[in-house]
Formats: structure tokens, sequence, C-alpha cells
């Protein structure tokens, strides 16, 4: 039996692996300014996620656990996997990096309002006001009442769509990762990517640069080892406390925007995530006096 983690160690690795996505997005939205088809940044992130993941299963003499357990289940959730992915790669086309990541955040409320009837996980007041107080912080970075905007309806859209499937994807996940292994479910997702990506490239392809090429190969490396963390962490937390810290992709986000297209982030930006930060750091603080045990997730169908 491998010995589990932490409630803390769990955190960390939820962090990283969010500190990661926020890197791979960074590289999507560099190599979107070629305008690479959609397809064909989906296609090469999965074949080269899932070199990359065969490869680490030689070098740890552990191929058999990127061997799914149960195949329905895996399907349905590297179904939600491919819809946000997509959806991931044309939101970043028209919206600014920072405002990509404050709409997303409306998907820790959704699930935390999913968990208790997917996962039986309880849901105390101190954090659904916490949960609600980030709510109010994204609708304050957001400003909606204000005249000038980064982005158009098609970003707004396919935010929302991100929205539906990463949460549905984490509570789904929770249960999965009680079954099958963090490596079985990063390469499956991934294989399913490169599939439809490759398929639809059979139509058109636009020819690599260098510089392109190069994005790719690290945006696979970069999301593959983001979401064996993330996956880690839900195996050992509940997907509550786990969705807290996607707020903190936030603040690496608009590090990233200002590092690489110095975006410098507005006044109602700043308040936004001041009281985002702080709900999640309020979190943080209470799940780290919760008891040791919560219930456990429900059973994985076959």
């Amino acid at each position: 039996m491998k010995p589990r983690l932490s409630h803390l160690q769990a955190i960390a690795l939820a962090i990283t692996g969010f500190t990661l996505w926020v890197l791979t997005d960074t590289a999507i939205k560099l190599v979107n300014q070629s305008h690479l088809p959609w397809y064909e940044i989906l296609a090469f992130l999965g074949l080269f996620m899932a070199i990359f993941m065969f490869a680490r299963g030689l070098l740890r003499h552990d191929v058999r656990a990127l061997l799914p357990h149960k195949l329905r289940p895996q399907i349905l959730r590297a179904a939600l996997d491919l819809g946000n992915n997509i959806c991931v790669i044309v939101a970043l086309r028209h919206l600014a990096l920072t405002t990509f990541y404050i709409l997303i955040f409306l998907a820790p409320m959704v699930v935390a309002l999913l968990s208790p009837f997917l996962l039986r996980e309880r849901m105390t007041w101190p954090k659904a006001l916490a949960i609600l107080a980030g709510f109010a912080g994204v609708v304050i970075a957001v400003h909606p009442w204000g005249g000038a905007h980064e982005a158009d309806w098609i970003g707004f859209l396919a935010c929302m769509i991100c929205v539906s499937c990463f949460s549905l994807n984490i509570v789904w996940s929770r249960v999965l990762t009680q079954t099958e292994t963090p490596e079985s479910l990063t390469v499956f997702s991934a294989t399913i990517m490169a599939i439809v990506g490759f398929s639809l490239m059979l139509r058109h392809a636009a020819p690599l640069t260098g510089r392109n090429a190069a994005l790719l190969v690290t945006m696979g490396i970069l999301c593959s080892i983001g979401s064996l963390c993330f996956f880690f962490a839900l195996k050992h937390t509940t997907a509550a406390n786990v969705s807290q810290f996607h707020y903190t992709q936030l603040v690496t986000g608009a590090l990233m925007s200002w590092f690489v297209w110095r975006q410098t982030p507005s006044l109602f930006t700043l308040l936004g995530a001041t009281l985002i930060i702080a709900s999640g750091v309020y979190i943080a603080t209470r799940a780290s006096h919760d008891t040791r045990t919560w219930p456990h997730p429900t059973t994985v169908p076959d």
C-alpha cells in the first residue's frame, strides 16, 4: 500500500498542478498567435502528453499504471476533458490571460455545489460563504458595468463551457481516483485528444515552425505533470478543497500576462483578486483544522 499524503501535501500538489496549467495556457496563447488551427494544437498537446507519460512509465518500470481499470468511466471523464481543452484553446484566442482565469473562477463554486450530491461531501456554512465571497471577487474583477473589455462573446461562451466541463470533471475525477491511477487518467485523456485532433488534421494541417514545435512539446510536458499533481491531490483530499486553490491561477496568470505581454491589471482586477485570494486563504485555514477523515466518494460504476 502506498502511504496516504497529508492534507497539506495534497494542497501543495494542487497548487503546483494549477501553476503548471497556467504555464501550459501561456504556451497555448503564444501558439494561438501563429493562427495554428485549434485541432492541431489539441492533437500535438495530446500526443506529447502521451509520449511523456509512456516514457515516465518506462523509466519507473511501471507501464501497467497507464492501463485503465474501468473503461466506460474513463471515457466519460476523457470526453469532459476533451471539451474543456478545446474551449480553453478557443477562449485563449479571444481573451487576455487574466480575464480568462477570472471567468473560469466560477468553477470552484459549481464544484462545491455538485460535491454534496455526487460525492456526499459535507458543505459547511463558512465554506459556502467563502465561496460566495470568491464569486463576488470574480464579479468585481470582471466589472461588467465598465465599458472596455479585452474579450468578446466567443471567449465568454467558451469560458462558460470550460466551467461546465471542468466542474463536472473535477467532481467525477475525485470518484475515479479511488480506483484509477493518476497515470491512467492522464494518458487516457491525452490519447483521446490526440485521436480527435489528428483525425481533424486529415482535412487540413498547417506546417509547424520550430518555435511552435518547441512550445507544443513544452505544453505536453507541463500539462502532464500538472495533471498528475491534480489527480494525486484529488486522491488525498476533497474535490471542494482542491477547487478552492484554483484561485491561485489568478496570481500566476496575472504575473505571466505582465511578464510575456506587459498587460497591467486594472484597479477592479486587483480589488477582485484580493477578495478571491482572501476567500481561498480562509478556506485553507479552515480546512487545516478539519477532521482527518471525510465521507468516501461514491462507487465508480462498471
